[in-house]
């Protein structure tokens, strides 16, 4: 079965996640090889260090044309460093990934990846920032939300829909749940 993500079609519907510390450069290549997804993605890359021109961020973007489709992901919390990586980023890949997902402490410490779906004010100026910037189309991976006091969901969604996301992948679990099986 084929998948259609904004003007990309994808020839079929199996995607290699972003994990961190996993879908690096061989990893992808591997997977294309012998798994033949209709997507593969790399890991998360922080956008401010895009910004900062950071070498070893620049590396994880390295890819190999055999790798198309690709998605790449960027995570953060400042909507302008958010649009300055969309720019940088969808010049080279074919989709771009927001993640608003990530449970990781480091992560939600400075405000990145699910603890944005604590202040949907802010996820969605980064959102319309990275749509607004990017010349690809624009994915967003979100959990269900926060906790289970904090679920929205349905909330984010819309923000997305509106602001022009073109498919939103939902992780079935509450940021607290992290990577639990009790779901």
């Amino acid at each position: 079965m084929s998948l259609k993500i904004g003007n990309v079609e994808l020839k079929n519907n199996l995607i290699l996640a972003p994990m961190a510390g996993v879908t690096d450069l061989p990893f992808r290549l591997i997977t294309k090889k012998y798994g033949n997804p209709g997507l593969v993605c790399n890991e998360m890359v922080s956008a401010k260090a895009i910004c900062y021109n950071d070498e070893k961020t620049l590396k994880m973007l390295e890819m190999e044309e055999t790798e198309r489709p690709i998605s790449m992901q960027i995570f953060g919390s400042d909507p302008e460093s958010m649009g300055e990586a969309a720019k940088f980023v969808s010049q080279k890949c074919d989709i771009l990934d927001i993640n608003m997902g990530c449970p990781a402490p480091k992560v939600v410490k400075n405000g990145d990846g699910s603890k944005l779906l604590l202040d949907l004010k802010l996820a969605e100026k980064i959102i319309k920032s990275v749509v607004k910037n990017s010349s690809k189309p624009v994915t967003l991976k979100i959990r269900k939300g926060w906790d289970e006091e904090h679920v929205v969901v349905e909330d984010i969604a819309k923000i997305a829909e509106n602001s022009g996301v073109s498919a939103i992948i939902v992780h079935g679990r509450t940021r607290n749940e992290f990577y639990s099986r009790n779901f």
